[in-house]
């Protein structure tokens, strides 16, 4: 199928949501979605009691809004920084184009944001977090874990109509040829895609990533009780998206640029296998404590 002719910019009827360069986009309506609905889905988990087995809520509602504004600096600086370090470095081009224009690390309205680098500034957000309100680090990312996947979702939706990070040419009906009048007015005529369909990574990634981890979570919290063994539901989460993502590496077209690494290996399988196997560590670790062993503020 051909890509449908989406424009990254909001519109209403005729009306670009554009003033110069400043411009409503998909992609930041699908930060934002992301951000506000998980706040609130964090909020109704600490209101839900019997989750907790009787015991006192990792955190309560004022602290989760207090959290989000930590969480989103995280997500933006972490982000950028990540794509910085992971790939505008290691790539030739883009490496010595920083160099000669510094400030253009600072334009995260052209893209180039790191999921991993993201999750390193939520993981930074929420070690300050958690040590300036006194509370267990561990439990606090407990409460978050579950949240992630909603935010994953709309990034990877936000992904497909931006018509970047394709999957691998494939031969398959499902197909994707990203290239349309948008993708080609933006690239002077051309399509980065080329002609040849391609797997819709972005969409594998939105169902797995966000849909299928969101669910596993959930029974994780509402089934399992997983909220009173300190550190599970963050393996759970560093488990499920390290698998899928290092799975779906095998369909997504590697970032331009990128060295050949060794034995196949892409960026994100690189930076997935350690989230696994720390993931698994926890795992581990949590199902072997007593479920409601008790445990001092980090």
């Amino acid at each position: 199928m051909i890509f449908p002719d989406i424009d990254p910019v909001v519109h209403i009827g005729p009306l670009a949501l554009q003033w110069g360069p400043l411009a409503i986009r998909w992609y930041a309506l699908a930060y934002v979605a992301g951000i506000l609905l998980g706040w609130r889905y964090a909020v109704r988990l600490v209101k839900n009691e019997p989750l907790w087995g009787g015991r006192t809520p990792t955190a309560t509602p004022v602290q989760i809004d207090d959290l989000v504004l930590w969480i989103t600096l995280g997500i933006i600086l972490g982000g950028r920084l990540g794509y910085i370090l992971f790939y505008m470095l290691i790539n030739p081009d883009q490496r010595y184009g920083l160099m000669q224009q510094p400030l253009e690390a600072f334009k995260i309205w052209e893209g180039g944001m790191s999921f991993h680098g993201g999750f390193l500034g939520v993981c930074a957000a929420i070690l300050l977090f958690a040590r300036q309100q006194k509370i267990d680090v561990l439990k606090l990312g407990d409460l978050i874990a579950p949240v992630a996947p909603i935010g994953i979702f709309f990034g990877r939706v936000a992904n497909y109509i931006n018509g970047e990070l394709w999957g691998r040419v494939t031969d398959h009906p499902f197909g994707v040829i990203f290239c349309n009048q948008t993708i080609q007015t933006a690239n002077g005529g051309r399509c980065p895609a080329g002609p040849d369909p391609r797997h819709p990574s972005q969409l594998y990634e939105a169902a797995l990533e966000g849909v299928v981890l969101f669910a596993i979570l959930w029974f994780a919290t509402h089934r399992l009780k997983w909220l009173q063994r300190r550190g599970a539901l963050i393996g759970t989460f560093l488990v499920g998206y390290g698998l899928f993502r290092a799975v779906l590496e095998n369909v997504r077209n590697p970032d331009e640029g990128m060295p050949d690494f060794p034995l196949g290996l892409t960026m994100g399988m690189i930076l997935s296998i350690p989230m696994l196997l720390v993931g698994i560590w926890l795992l581990w670790k949590a199902l072997r404590e007593p479920a409601d062993q008790a445990h001092e503020p980090a």
